[in-house]
């Protein structure tokens, strides 16, 4: 082969050579470009946050806009959680603070001046009677200032010995519960109840003041009684109500409010932290729950401020914009 021909055939070679690296393009360019600006934001992130866990992207909002969504934020600390005993039971009258009213001499009953349900003053006349011996009429007051619980006469009848009224002062209430003997052993005096109607939203606070020592029925079930505050008036005798009866209580280093907690699209459960880049979901691992906090046993720590209400907000709000975001 003449010197020339071994030219050609190499300059050949180093053509066909270069064409071939031109055609494949370089490995960075054969990935999508909003997948590789997300795996380098990632990348950054991973490295800024290393510390501190946070791999999410942050939920920007302004002070109005928390102020719409209706975001409660607190800082995540110790907590005390409270272990209860659920119960169902009855409002009925505080019995300490009822008075049966009857006539002072027999006679007949010449007017009533309340119904059922009428509120009376201390010494508010309730019925007039004529006495049977002097045939004067005098008139029969109430003892106590409170509510016409039963009316047992009317105009023209005998007054004897027998109650013509019922006053019951309502200004507080019993609850009595039902206690299965299993349980007896976890309340004591004293302890706090909280307690709530079966239908509504009404809800109070009180003591235990009474706990049967007897049991009753077939399944010797046993009655304690919580005192309650009725001022208001809004617990009415007659009402269902459930209860849960503070049988004991744990001191724990670092919890939030259950409100806080909401499961992502990753799975497990995260709160919102409120950090500098914004609103940072975080995973976090839990321990005990007594239903208004979660004991945190990781993810994050004392200190760091949390959206309790209207965490729900935000994870509506990180559902839309990961949706934005897949295509």
């Amino acid at each position: 082969m003449t010197p020339l021909k071994q030219i050609l055939l190499l300059s050949a070679a180093l053509v066909l050579a270069a064409c071939g690296n031109a055609a494949a393009p370089p490995p960075a360019q054969k990935e999508h470009a909003h997948g590789a600006a997300g795996a380098h934001g990632k990348d950054e992130a991973t490295a800024e946050n290393a510390g501190d866990g946070d791999h999410a992207e942050a939920i920007v909002l302004s002070a109005e806009a928390r102020q719409a969504a209706g975001l409660v934020i607190a800082a995540a600390g110790p907590a005390t959680l409270v272990e209860s005993l659920p119960l169902y039971g009855v409002v009925k009258p505080n019995a300490e603070r009822m008075r049966s009213v009857g006539a002072r001499f027999p006679g007949v009953v010449r007017s009533v001046a309340v119904k059922v349900g009428d509120a009376v003053r201390q010494g508010q006349a309730l019925a007039s009677v004529e006495s049977n011996e002097s045939l004067q009429v005098y008139t029969t007051t109430s003892p106590l200032a409170g509510v016409v619980t039963e009316r047992l006469t009317n105009p023209g009848e005998q007054a004897e010995n027998a109650p013509l009224f019922t006053i019951a002062d309502l200004s507080t209430v019993w609850i009595e519960l039902s206690l299965f003997p299993r349980d007896r052993g976890r309340v004591q005096l004293g302890q706090d109840v909280r307690v709530s109607a079966t239908e509504g939203e009404l809800s109070g606070q009180g003591k235990l003041v009474f706990v049967s020592p007897l049991g009753s029925g077939a399944t010797q079930t046993v009655t304690a009684r919580v005192l309650l505050d009725n001022a208001q008036g809004q617990w009415a005798p007659g009402l269902y109500v459930r209860a849960e009866v503070v049988v004991g209580r744990s001191e724990v280093a670092l919890a939030v409010p259950v409100a806080a907690l909401q499961e992502l699209d990753e799975g497990g459960l995260s709160v919102f932290v409120d950090s500098s880049s914004g609103l940072q979901p975080r995973p976090v691992k839990t321990g005990r729950n007594d239903g208004r906090f979660v004991e945190i046993l990781g993810g994050i720590a004392a200190g760091e401020n949390v959206v309790g209400e209207g965490s729900f907000v935000l994870k509506a709000e990180q559902g839309k914009g990961g949706a934005e975001h897949d295509h």
